[in-house]
């Protein structure tokens, strides 16, 4: 089993160095909740925006059909 090694990256207190491959790694755990936090709600306001634009397109389509049936319903007196 490999242990992965880390030394802190000077002037940082929250980043570490991950020895093998150099990545730099940032250990501050309520920075990363709230970066998920943000990602979630980003995810959610673009679902909100599809669905609202589904919404809209559905309502065009029904307001499309009401008034060919009003053009026919008008014509046929």
């Amino acid at each position: 089993m490999m242990y992965r090694q880390f030394r802190k990256v000077e002037g940082h207190r929250t980043l570490v160095r991950e020895t093998s491959s150099n990545a730099i790694v940032n250990t501050d755990r309520n920075a990363y909740t709230i970066y998920m936090n943000r990602i979630k709600e980003a995810r959610k306001s673009n679902d909100d925006l599809k669905n609202a634009c589904r919404e809209i397109n559905s309502l065009k389509t029904e307001l499309k059909e009401i008034k060919e049936l009003l053009v026919k319903v008008t014509n046929g007196s």
